[in-house]
């Protein structure tokens, strides 16, 4: 729980994480923040379809469109908040010259984001129920 709230501290003042360990090659520095935006990327993609979901769907049944909705946008909060997590302890791994950390979130934002389009294909295939 300490450590979590360090990192959490760091969100708010990247600043000082260079009081941890070396200066990391600075190349290794950019690419972990390119990944940090494409995760972002991803988090708006996913939020801009739990919207057209909502917004352009509206045959749908009320509790299946906002289920798909709502997983959408869930899934797009989840992956904003950890792209800035997975930054930070990247960056903090690099600098103290630790193996970078792992995660599962990649498979779970898969796995949730195949749900919902599985629902998609099963409500496009059989029709939309009003």
């Amino acid at each position: 729980m300490r450590q979590f709230v360090q990192s959490l501290r760091l969100w708010f003042a990247p600043q000082r994480i260079g009081d941890e360990g070396e200066t990391p090659d600075y190349r290794f520095s950019l690419a972990n923040e390119r990944t940090f935006l494409a995760w972002i990327r991803t988090a708006l993609a996913l939020v801009g379809g739990g919207f057209a979901v909502d917004q352009f769907l509206p045959d749908l049944r009320w509790a299946v469109r906002v289920g798909l909705s709502l997983a959408l946008l869930a899934a797009g909060v989840l992956c904003a908040l950890r792209a800035v997590n997975h930054w930070i302890r990247c960056e903090r791994a690099m600098r103290r010259g630790e193996d970078l950390p792992v995660s599962r979130f990649p498979a779970v934002l898969s796995l949730t984001v195949a749900v919902v389009a599985v629902a998609m294909v099963v409500l496009v295939v059989f029709g939309r129920a009003g």
